[in-house]
C-alpha cells in the first residue's frame, strides 16, 4: 500500500507541474489522467511519481496546442494498456506535425520581424526617421 511518505498533496504536485490546483482537479476531472488518484482516508488527494510524470507529459502537450480532446484520447488508449501503440503513435505523431508546421511559421514570423528590427536599428543609429512608415503622411 502506498502511504504519504511516496506521495504528494495536490499542492506539491501543483509546484511541480505548474498547474493549479484548480487545473488539477480539472485534468481528473476531464479523464486526462492515466491511473486513479489515491486518496487519504479523510478524502484527500494523494498522488504518486508516475502521476506527476505524466501530468508533465500532459503540461507540455497542452502547452504545444494539442487540442483537450486529442489529450483524452491519448490518455485513455495509454489506460487500455498494451495494443494499441499504433494509434497513439499516429495521434502524437500528427501533433508533431502540426508543432512543426507552427514552428516553421513563426520562424517566418521572426525573420521578418528581425529584418523590420534592423531598419528601425540603423534609422536610429543615423539619427533620423525618414523612410519610416509614417501614417500622418
Amino acid at each position: 500500500m502506498t502511504t504519504t511518505t511516496d506521495t504528494l498533496s495536490i499542492g506539491e504536485v501543483s509546484d511541480r507541474t505548474g498547474l493549479s490546483v484548480h487545473a488539477l482537479r480539472f485534468y481528473e476531472r476531464e479523464g486526462l489522467l492515466v491511473g486513479p488518484v489515491h486518496r487519504t482516508s479523510g478524502g484527500r488527494r494523494r498522488y504518486r511519481a508516475p502521476d506527476v510524470d505524466w501530468l508533465l507529459i500532459c503540461v507540455k502537450l497542452r502547452e504545444s496546442g494539442m487540442p483537450l480532446a486529442e489529450q483524452k484520447r491519448f490518455a485513455e488508449l495509454v489506460r487500455q494498456g498494451p495494443g494499441n501503440e499504433a494509434e497513439r503513435f499516429r495521434l502524437l505523431d500528427t501533433h508533431r506535425q502540426r508543432v512543426d508546421a507552427r514552428i516553421a511559421a513563426l520562424e517566418e514570423c521572426r525573420s521578418v520581424i528581425t529584418w523590420k528590427v534592423g531598419v528601425y536599428a540603423d534609422h536610429l543609429a543615423r539619427g533620423e526617421a525618414n523612410g519610416l512608415w509614417d501614417p500622418t503622411t
